[in-house]
């Protein structure tokens, strides 16, 4: 049943329909139709009720028109010809009050004219078969709805995959009955549907030459239109083509489909959404984005021209075009955002980034975005707020936010950002380049700084209270003098003596050579964090009036 929902997709067929029927029923003939479209179901009592049926109806009738002269074999044969011609689906026959039983006549006529015919018992009132069929009917439509909506999902999917077009045909004939050719402004096939959860396909005969006449029209042809054609290979009985056009009506494409039987309204509409979609990729590829491609192309073509003397002219006219892909003015200013995805650094093999691509983009309001190997850089026009900043992260991702700069200082702001991924990922915190002072201490960060501390300084971290906040004050007050034993002796109230014996201990306790300017460098940063170590008091001058107060007389 589910394969069959899918083939219908948007009509109840005659054998469902009479699968849902009371068992009392009784089929006399089998027209063999039971696949046919049953469009409605219509009690008529008229000798001739075909000027007001549709093609594709249940009729339904007590007998009276066969009474008296009516049940004659030649006016029955009529009537049941007259049915035929008009396309009605079924003839149901109700027993009582005209007769206990079908007339033989109204049996033959059906067979003889392939005719299906239903005995309706009198326990059946004809309002419960239209009862029956209303209720089905509007069963199909919820299910048809459901799967208009699961094949626009699928068409849109595919869209924002890596190779869109191959990806859309699939879907495309997955969910209907046909195979698909997309052919370029050239006439050359681009990509190939076929082979669908329907099992049709292309047949060899269906090359670009045979499709010529058509693809001809398609081409040469101007406004929505669909041309037809008709081959007779499997699946080619109907032969459709769709244009594909420009926002100004030039022709770029075409799809051509193939199928056997003409498509429902529900496939149509399948079908209509697909020419939708590959009008705005092939629209994309060829006419959108105008500034980002061209602003491509000159970066590309002549980077030297930038800074050459004279190229003013040209300058101005990448100004406009970065203007354009960030939605800004030429004077606009710009700032290079990067982004760090902190759940995910990796991105998985074989994912597309286009649909992460165009998040950013529409985040940032800006055509002009890279996706790397740490994630993604931007540049934009936006502030970048708290509330985008928190709509950022909330998808797992830390922001190195750049300051506002000119269009000549993009490649200084990115470099500026650069530096601080590090930090990013350390911290797990965004940042401001505004806020960040641009000192080795302040690009270290806070976290990195600590973890410095903790390792180069751990054998005097390691000491008592007092003893360990004595040797740092030294230490930080030699360093700061840059190794002068006298200036270290005044800012700590020691004898110079002392300052190198407690220097040497340092030396000794961190192994390390303190002539060395590595060392002495490392250990200066390393001390500007250790406030941050647990247990740790702040860096005040304290520290140094306790490491005076140690041996105040000592000479």
């Amino acid at each position: 049943m589910a394969a069959d929902a899918a083939e219908r997709l948007g009509f109840v067929t005659l054998g469902q329909f009479l699968r849902q029927l009371p068992e009392e029923l009784t089929i006399l003939h089998d027209g063999g139709n039971g696949a046919g479209r049953l469009r409605w179901v219509e009690p008529s009592e008229l000798e001739d009720p075909t000027p007001y049926l549709l093609d594709g109806e249940f009729l339904l009738t007590a007998g009276l028109p066969f009474l008296g002269d009516g049940g004659g074999a030649d006016r029955v044969e009529a009537y049941v010809e007259r049915l035929v011609g008009a396309g009605v689906g079924a003839l149901g026959f109700g027993l009582e009050p005209y007769f206990d039983a079908v007339p033989e006549a109204v049996v033959e006529a059906c067979r003889r004219r392939n005719l299906t015919l239903v005995a309706i018992p009198q326990s059946i009132p004809f309002a419960a078969i239209g009862l029956e069929f209303s209720q089905l009917l509007e069963s199909e439509n919820a299910t048809t709805f459901r799967q208009l909506a699961d094949a626009n999902r699928q068409l849109m999917r595919a869209v924002l995959s890596a190779r869109p077009e191959h990806e859309l045909l699939a879907a495309l004939v997955q969910r209907v009955p046909v195979w698909a050719i997309l052919v370029g402004a050239d006439g050359r096939i681009r990509a190939r549907g076929s082979g669908g959860a329907h099992g049709t396909g292309p047949s060899p005969g269906r090359e670009p030459a045979a499709l010529q006449p058509l693809l001809a029209k398609l081409l040469r042809g101007s406004g929505p239109r669909v041309e037809l054609d008709s081959f007779d290979d499997a699946g080619s009985a109907l032969v459709f083509g769709h244009p594909l056009r420009s926002s100004r009506d030039a022709n770029l494409g075409a799809l051509v489909l193939g199928a056997d039987a003409p498509l429902t309204p529900a496939q149509n509409s399948v079908v209509s959404a697909a020419v939708g979609l590959l009008e705005l990729l092939v629209r994309q590829r060829t006419s959108g984005s105008l500034a980002p491609s061209q602003l491509a192309t000159a970066l590309l073509l002549h980077p030297e021209s930038l800074s050459r003397p004279g190229g003013t002219e040209h300058v101005n006219g990448i100004k406009d075009l970065v203007a354009q892909s960030v939605s800004s003015a030429r004077s606009g200013q710009l700032r290079v955002v990067q982004g760090v995805n902190l759940t995910a650094a990796v991105r998985r093999a074989g994912e597309s980034p286009v649909r992460e691509l165009l998040e950013w983009r529409r985040m940032f309001d800006t055509k002009l975005v890279e996706i790397t190997d740490y994630g993604f850089a931007a540049i934009t026009r936006l502030k970048v707020d708290d509330a985008l900043l928190a709509e950022v992260e909330r998808l797992g991702w830390r922001l190195v936010v750049g300051s506002t700069t000119e269009f000549t200082g993009l490649a200084e702001a990115y470099r500026r950002s650069s530096s601080l991924r590090g930090r990013v990922r350390t911290s797990g915190r965004s940042i401001r380049v505004d806020d960040v002072t641009f000192s080795l201490a302040g690009l270290l960060g806070g976290e990195a700084g600590a973890m410095l501390a903790e390792r180069l300084l751990a054998p005097v971290l390691g000491l008592e209270a007092e003893r360990r906040d004595s040797l740092l004050g030294i230490l930080r007050a030699w360093l700061g003098a840059n190794g002068s034993w006298d200036a270290t002796a005044k800012a700590t109230g020691l004898h110079r003596n002392s300052v190198r014996r407690h220097i040497g201990t340092l030396a000794e306790l961190l192994d390390l050579d303190l002539n060395e300017a590595q060392a002495r460098a490392e250990l200066w940063i390393a001390l500007q964090y250790t406030d941050a170590l647990p247990g740790m008091p702040p860096d005040t001058p304290a520290a140094l009036e306790s490491a005076a107060g140690q041996a105040p007389q000592e000479r």
